[in-house]
């Protein structure tokens, strides 16, 4: 089967009212990607890289310094984040912090994730996509979570199989909710990573909510000395455990000093992207 080009996919995403609305694709210097034009600001995808480190025994290579960039791993996937044409690189910009309504919440959010599937899947990029869901969103859509989203990709002749819908920490520290919304979007074919704000929400992480990863501020948990308990926890579950937001080499090697597997953060943004063009 030949796998869908991005403009293959703009013109699929054509034929539902909302999304044909605002996705298109990019003009000039743009183009070639999609973007989404939504209340008079044009937005496209940016994407973070995830590393596995334990592919090239990074130790040994920490010398090399930050310009080493093959020296990180092999990417077990990327993070989509949502960027503002002509803005920076990783620009901090949410499109969701002035919208009070929750029904364009809802709206807005449905057409982040298509955005950033059609700009992953169009270039046949490698890996997982790990795509946000916003705090309120899960709480304005009753049930069924992941249905709509799954019927989309379908449309697409695109599999969630390859997508991993990454929870707030708000929804992990609900046991009952954190099983309900796992099993839901597992259900509809997606794979579900979950944040934790304190190492001690790990512990919501259970048999009921058999989340495929959990995820971890690198600050937070090296300023708590809790990098060691949460691999041995995570190992236990057996669920791989990512930190995020690694921010210099001080951090990365402190992270290295355990059996941490995979790592995403500022550190590793702008060596993958300048190594990518």
């Amino acid at each position: 089967m030949i796998s869908p080009t991005i403009p293959d996919l703009i013109a699929r995403a054509a034929h539902h009212p909302f999304l044909g609305e605002h996705l298109a694709m990019g003009q000039g210097a743009h183009a070639g990607i999609a973007l989404a034009h939504f209340d008079g600001i044009e937005l496209t995808s940016a994407y973070e890289p995830i590393f596995d480190i334990s592919v090239h025994g990074l130790a040994q290579s920490l010398s090399c310094g930050a310009e080493g960039v093959d020296r990180f791993g092999d990417e077990l996937g990327f993070q989509a984040v949502t960027h503002r044409l002509g803005a920076p690189p990783f620009d901090v910009f949410d499109p969701f912090d002035n919208i009070a309504d929750d029904q364009q919440l809802v709206a807005l959010d449905r057409m982040s994730r298509a955005l950033h599937a059609i700009n992953f899947f169009g270039p046949q990029r490698h890996g997982l996509l790990f795509l946000r869901v916003h705090e309120r969103l899960l709480k304005s859509v009753k049930y069924d979570h992941g249905l709509h989203f799954s019927n989309v990709l379908t449309s697409f002749n695109l599999s969630p199989a390859r997508i991993v819908i990454e929870l707030p920490a708000a929804a992990v520290a609900h046991k009952t909710f954190l099983g309900y919304l796992t099993r839901s979007y597992q259900h509809y074919g997606f794979k579900v990573a979950g944040n934790l704000s304190n190492a001690g929400q790990i512990l919501s992480v259970s048999e009921t909510a058999r989340l495929d990863f959990i995820k971890m501020d690198a600050s937070v948990a090296l300023r708590d000395a809790t990098v060691k308990p949460l691999v041995g926890y995570a190992g236990r579950l057996k669920v791989p455990l990512i930190f995020n937001r690694v921010m210099d080499e001080t951090q990365f090697s402190a992270l290295q000093q355990y059996d941490v597997r995979f790592v995403q953060g500022p550190l590793f943004n702008a060596h993958y992207h300048d190594r990518a063009a």
